[in-house]
């Protein structure tokens, strides 16, 4: 059993309080993974103390060495990759083939922000009084950053990352679900000769998070998670300070009459029940023409049917447990209530037996949009079939939730598809291919209730703009 603890100001230590937590493995309940510090309000607090005091160090380093320790930080993590996929299958439940992609990707989602450290600059403007006025950009200070426990490494590389190479200290507020994998990332950077005073790692649950977005002294708040959490950090930094919010999503694939229903059923399946449904970006909604509907349906339950379940570290499983006991709790729930208000449960649906949080994925049709299971992310395996009777009223129904992160068509007629992409009300928007998987030099975020659709993340011309702020200096020439 691995015994965490917090890090703060170079030094790991226990929560002031004493208090722990345990994590286990959710295909093994019996296994313990590790224990954790519960932080208190008071943890949070010693811990942004030393990111304020460490700041003005990482700050005044140059952009060779903030670049510097990326790179060497995504060395150690690829020289450990094996027991890092092992680590990772044990905590979050994804499948081997799952966890190795997450690991080999962080790497190189460091490297990539490595190389924004070299691009900071500003702007020259000419005075009238033949000076000149520039712009200089500085990092914000401290920078929280809450991360959730479905991508324990990719996301938080994806914040970190920028947020170091900008010349801010960081403040890492982790999931409890995936306490290790967050420790590990933060070893590659201090192995990679990060100053200990840049970065502080609290673990806990929602008392530490709330506690981090509150505190005044933290100029930015990166936050991914639910649209519930997402509000509460929102209302907490208030308009004086920044936050970057990433939540929820009821992402709809449209299959339009024309398409080919074996490549839309491959498609549907790996956006609906990679991860065991457990992505933001996942399928939780099918969009079907009348004309395709009943078939496209039987064939996505049958290959519902054929999906593995298992333990990720097994041969040939294609669906891992889900992540936690109220992962369960939800999906089950769900599940009751698509079946209350009516819809068919075509396959799935039940836990599996077994030491282990294991279900069948679900699939349900006959759902009318004002269903639950049509309106509101489950964030699991639970699939809604709708039908159209044409394009518009399918686009109607792809718009038709709070959520706005990622969509789908399934098509061979382009000017179709790229109306439905001008028409789409989602931050990103997937013709032919699964709603989930982004490529890392692409800016992400979502629309209406899955963003604050200020800062883009991962990329893009606004990505760095979170975490820098923008100075104006005059000068005239006497």
């Amino acid at each position: 059993m691995h015994e965490g603890l917090n890090l703060v100001g170079g030094e790991w230590r226990p929560a002031a309080d004493g208090r722990t937590f345990r994590r286990h493995d959710p295909a093994e309940l019996g296994e313990i993974v590790g224990e954790f510090p519960e932080s208190s309000a008071a943890d949070v607090g010693a811990a942004v103390d030393a990111a304020v005091e460490g700041a003005a160090q990482w700050a005044a380093a140059s952009p060779e060495k903030r670049a510097d320790v990326l790179e060497a930080a995504a060395r150690w993590l690829e020289e450990r990759a094996d027991p890092l996929v092992v680590e990772l299958v044990r905590e979050e439940g994804k499948t081997r083939a799952e966890a190795a992609m997450e690991v080999s990707r962080t790497p190189r989602n460091l490297r990539f922000y490595a190389g924004e450290a070299h691009r900071i600059t500003g702007q020259s403007h000419p005075a009238g009084d033949g000076g000149i006025v520039y712009t200089r950009r500085e990092p914000v200070g401290v920078v929280g950053a809450i991360t959730p426990w479905n991508f324990p490494l990719n996301i938080p590389s994806r914040k970190i990352g920028p947020a170091l190479a900008a010349g801010n200290a960081v403040v890492f507020k982790p999931s409890p679900v995936t306490p290790l994998l967050a420790q590990r990332l933060v070893e590659a950077l201090l192995a990679g000769g990060l100053p200990p005073g840049a970065i502080s790692l609290v673990h806990g649950g929602a008392e530490a998070g709330a506690a981090l977005a509150a505190d005044e002294r933290v100029g930015a708040v990166t936050f991914t998670g639910s649209t519930r959490a997402g509000r509460a950090v929102h209302a907490a930094v208030g308009p004086s300070r920044r936050a970057q919010l990433e939540m929820g999503g009821k992402n709809p694939v449209v299959v339009l009459d024309d398409a080919d229903l074996e490549r839309a059923t491959q498609i549907i399946v790996k956006g609906a029940f990679g991860l065991s449904g457990q992505a933001c970006t996942g399928t939780s909604r099918v969009i079907a023409h009348d004309a395709v509907h009943d078939e496209l349906l039987e064939r996505v339950a049958r290959a519902a049917e054929a999906l593995t379940v298992g333990n990720g570290l097994g041969d040939g499983v294609d669906l891992g447990p889900l992540a936690a006991d109220f992962q369960l709790e939800k999906f089950l729930d769900y599940v009751r209530i698509g079946e209350e208000e009516g819809a068919e449960l075509v396959t799935g649906g039940r836990r599996l037996p077994g030491d282990g949080y294991f279900v069948r994925p679900a699939v349900f049709g006959a759902v009318a949009p004002d269903m639950r299971i049509a309106r509101e992310e489950i964030f699991g395996p639970v699939l809604a079939f709708q039908r159209a009777s044409g394009f518009d009223e399918a686009v109607a129904l792809a718009n038709g939730t709070d959520y706005g992160l990622s969509a789908g068509i399934v098509t061979r007629d382009t000017g179709r598809a790229l109306e439905f992409a001008r028409r789409s009300v989602s931050g990103l928007v997937k013709v032919n291919q699964p709603t989930s998987g982004m490529a890392m030099t692409v800016p992400f975020g979502g629309l209406k209730e899955s963003s604050t659709q200020t800062f883009k993340e991962q990329a893009g011309p606004s990505m760095m703009l979170f975490y820098t702020q923008e100075k104006s200096v005059y000068i005239s020439p006497r």
